[in-house]
């Protein structure tokens, strides 16, 4: 019996277009590549930085890699998950995006070497995976004995800002504040986040920067004849209206003579007059409100001599109730002292065309706000990204309560650890092992090539220094560097950062590897 021919079966719109095989894997590794080279340049304390333009002409200038690639306007799938890669970066540790971005895009351009050699795509995820493993020994390996005071943490700080258009004057000013607003802030069961807030301003230099222990708010008083400053002022923070009550029903009222009238407004004037009263019977010095006020309750409350402000955001209540220890009220019955909190100081200032208003909430406030001062616009919103990084990285290192050094050193000790496992693996695996190590090599490599180095031979004496001392990096020394000591020269990174960078790069890479078959559609 003759063997049936069988026909191609098309199961694919003409709609959809299909790239298979090597010209998938190709396409993706090349689109990652092309992620990883954007901000190539970007890395280390002497990296260049970028000047991104929107379609409607606004500029942001940066070298933050979060930042950057968040900006651009990114199709490849494949290359978008590079962006993802620092994305995650930036939600875990808060840093580390440059360097995960890097990795994962030397670790595709790695295994297109392995892949022309013929070596299975299966092979090389495995061997990436273990590598990885052997990453974080090494990074556990690198770990400083000792805890975290607050000078390590102040170079964890600098560390991360420095290069970050924050000037290298500057930075040792910045650090301080970094590290003291999160000190303020902790308790054992660690840090919240949103308990500390960046509020910018230009007009000042960037060594003007300083903590506020509590809130800063761009509204005024209520009335301008309330007080511009208080201290150790008794508040609340109401979520009530201070208005005349309505019905939720409309309703007419036919009011036939004067005394009437005079009877509706008396009403009127008692229900307001209550609420002034109620208000400076609680021996409240200091009110805030979601809502808006009365004109004519604001016109008691200052008579009271009692300080009022209206239409507060939700957040700026919430961050109010925390800096000064009061409660979210939604009534003014049955008002108690535990009710109420303590503002130490009040003052309202006045910064060019810009009021503010700051709430000090005392030295034992849960609540703080970094004052960032710059020259311009664009050097504000640089230290503003600059400085949210140096919070998240400190925050990091007291989570993980451990520091690796910095400048290249942890990354020259993964590749040797990693190097050094790969001749103990048997089979092909070990290709991808070494190319993993290969891979890393290349972090310290961009940084010496951004130093003005020539970036061989900074490799070869990292690795020399590495195998004689066990600590190697690579130290700024004015415009360009030197091999040196990075714990010595106050560089140090947080652990968590590098070990989230390996994870996040590697988990990246290797699923771009897997993919073998794309299909797109125009649906």
């Amino acid at each position: 019996m003759a063997q049936r021919r069988q026909q191609p079966m098309v199961i694919l719109s003409e709609d959809n277009e299909r790239t298979q095989g090597e010209d998938a894997q190709d396409s993706n590794i090349r689109a990652g590549k092309a992620v990883a080279n954007s901000v190539r340049t970007t890395l280390g304390p002497k990296g260049m930085d970028k000047m991104l333009v929107s379609s409607s002409g606004d500029v942001t200038i940066t070298n933050d890699g979060a930042t950057i690639l968040n900006e651009m306007d990114i199709e490849h799938p494949a290359a978008q998950m590079l962006v993802e890669v620092a994305e995650t970066q930036e939600i875990e540790v808060g840093d580390g995006t440059t360097t995960a971005a890097i990795l994962a895009g030397e670790l595709l351009a790695e295994a297109e070497e392995l892949l022309d050699s013929d070596l299975h795509p299966t092979v090389i995820v495995e061997g990436y995976h273990e590598a990885a493993q052997l990453a974080h020994e090494a990074i556990d390996e690198q770990v400083l004995d000792g805890e975290l005071d607050t000078d390590t943490l102040e170079s964890v700080a600098e560390s991360s800002m420095t290069g970050k258009g924050t000037g290298d004057i500057t930075v040792d000013a910045l650090a301080s504040p970094v590290v003291s607003a999160v000190q303020q802030v902790a308790t054992d069961e660690g840090v919240d986040r949103e308990d500390i807030r960046i509020h910018t301003q230009t007009g000042a230099a960037s060594s003007a920067t300083e903590v506020v222990d509590g809130v800063i708010v761009d509204e005024t008083p209520a009335s301008e004849t309330m007080d511009r400053q208080l201290t150790d002022a008794t508040t609340a923070i109401i979520d009530t209206e201070l208005d005349v009550t309505t019905g939720e029903a409309d309703a007419e009222y036919n009011i036939t003579d004067v005394d009437q009238l005079n009877q509706a407004i008396e009403a009127e004037e008692d229900e307001l007059r209550g609420y002034a009263d109620t208000i400076a019977e609680a021996g409240i010095d200091l009110l805030f409100s979601t809502n808006d006020i009365n004109d004519r309750v604001v016109e008691l409350l200052s008579r009271e001599g009692i300080v009022a402000y209206e239409d507060l955001s939700a957040s700026k209540a919430t961050a109010l109730a925390q800096a000064t220890g009061a409660t979210q009220l939604g009534t003014l019955e049955d008002i108690e002292a535990a009710d109420l909190g303590t503002t130490a100081e009040l003052s309202v200032e006045i910064y060019g065309e810009d009021t503010l208003t700051f709430i000090d909430g005392g030295a034992e406030t849960d609540y703080v706000t970094l004052f960032v001062r710059g020259s311009t616009d664009h050097v504000v919103d640089e230290l503003e990204r600059a400085l949210n990084d140096a919070i998240d990285v400190v925050i990091a290192a007291l989570g993980s309560g451990s520091v690796v050094p910095g400048a290249g050193g942890t990354e020259i000790a993964i590749a040797d650890h990693v190097r050094g496992h790969a001749a103990s693996v048997e089979g092909r695996k070990q290709l991808a092992i070494e190319a993993f190590a290969t891979a890393v090599d290349e972090l310290p490599r961009t940084l010496a090539e951004n130093t003005g180095m020539d970036p061989i031979d900074a490799l070869v004496d990292l690795r020399a220094r590495h195998d004689a001392q066990g600590r190697a990096g690579l130290v700024s020394t004015g415009r360009s560097g030197e091999v040196g000591d990075p714990v010595e020269a106050g560089i140090l990174d947080p652990a968590a950062v590098k070990r989230e960078a390996i994870e996040s790069a590697t988990e990246a890479a290797t699923m771009i590897l897997r993919i073998d078959d794309v299909i797109s559609s125009d649906n």
